[in-house]
């Protein structure tokens, strides 16, 4: 056997399996050790401030009047939070199980729901207290007069359910929108798409946007295609249904991992799918998911 063969099998046994989050935790840790570990001086999204680490995946804001001046939530405001761009709730209500249920109901029922609350790029570090204010409105222009957070260019008109980020982040919001639409095959108003439109235009992917994509894509295993020219955003366009589904996901049901015993459990076939606790039970959108956070498929399961 020539020894760069036996290189090669040493690399492939020993290189650790990357797979994408699968929940929002787990999500939040991998934001911060693989994309925004270097960036506590690059500023919050919205505010530009910068923050401080703390624990697995929270941080400390550093508060200063060229970033920020709190609105009415002062302890919220002196910690970093991970905003969905595309918010949850946005994401939720097109699904069955939100209808059920609601955000709990669809992290334990929808592994797709699941994918989507897990995806990279979809998250981003803001200030507390701007991410709670933000809530789940619609982005849109919004005059001055709304302008709450004191040098930060963020507004939101709460009466009408509006917010506008700055300048330096519409582009990239609007290209995190495309993507998330495309791919989990979502509706989107035609007054959001030729908003996000033009500010794709006005705002191209800066050099931070690329290597954002590219750190994200290495834990993801894609792109954002939006960002990388390789899809462009049409009015009116339909996602492409073949391609848009995540190809690690399992349609027909989620697979059931026991947190206790390492062991999965396939929506069909496996006779105790349901039999664990829903404390011990942990959901995977695909066998490959499973087996990369060490789980090993249950005895009993029937091919």
């Amino acid at each position: 056997m020539s020894r760069l063969f036996l290189i090669v099998i040493w690399c492939f046994v020993t290189t650790p399996i990357v797979a994408a989050p699968n929940n929002f935790s787990q999500a939040k840790v991998e934001a911060r050790q693989y994309v925004y570990f270097d960036r506590t001086e690059a500023g919050t999204l919205y505010c530009g401030c910068n923050w401080q680490w703390v624990g697995r995946s929270g941080g400390r804001t550093i508060l200063a009047e060229d970033c920020y001046q709190v609105r009415a939530q002062p302890h919220r405001a002196q910690r970093t939070e991970w905003e969905h761009i595309v918010p949850a709730s946005v994401m939720g209500q097109q699904r069955q199980c939100w209808q059920q249920g609601g955000r709990q109901h669809c992290n334990r029922t929808d592994p797709i729901f699941s994918a989507m609350e897990a995806d990279l790029h979809n998250l981003s570090v803001t200030v507390g207290e701007a991410n709670a204010d933000r809530s789940n409105f619609r982005f849109g222009m919004v005059d001055d007069h709304h302008r709450h957070y004191g040098q930060c260019a963020f507004k939101v008109d709460f009466a009408s359910r509006v917010a506008e980020p700055p300048d330096s982040v519409k582009g990239m919001i609007a290209r995190v929108y495309f993507y998330v639409h495309d791919r989990y095959q979502l509706r989107m108003s035609d007054g959001q798409q030729r908003l996000f439109m033009a500010w794709h235009r006005q705002y191209p992917v800066s050099d931070w946007e690329r290597e954002r994509d590219r750190r994200i894509a290495a834990r993801m295993g894609h792109h954002n295609p939006f960002v990388t020219g390789d899809k462009v955003w049409r009015l009116g366009q339909e996602p492409n249904q073949k391609t848009s589904t995540p190809a690690a996901i399992d349609t027909d049901g989620p697979i059931h991992g026991n947190r206790n015993s390492k062991v999965y459990h396939l929506p069909q076939g496996c006779p105790s799918y349901h039999a664990m606790s829903e404390n011990n039970r942990v959901i995977f959108a695909s066998e490959a998911q499973a087996i990369a956070a060490g789980y090993r498929k249950a005895g009993n399961c029937r091919p």
